[in-house]
């Protein structure tokens, strides 16, 4: 399945939720944002979100500082 994230295309194995792709990529899901296809998906439907072929994924990360 190939996702579009971040404005980049990639290719992932099929079934994947937008849980497992956090995973996959590395970020940690208390400092993000993700929107899928122009949408934000609410923390807690990661789990639940089942990503499709073409999906476009945004994800921002939250960065600290003072």
């Amino acid at each position: 399945m190939k996702l579009i994230l971040n404005g980049e295309e990639k290719e992932y194995a099929p079934p994947l939720t937008v849980e497992q792709l956090v995973a996959l990529e590395g970020f940690r899901p208390d400092r993000i944002a993700l929107e899928r296809n122009g949408e934000i998906v609410p923390k807690v439907q990661y789990a639940q979100t089942s990503l499709c072929d073409g999906d476009k994924i945004e994800i921002v990360s939250f960065v600290g500082g003072g």
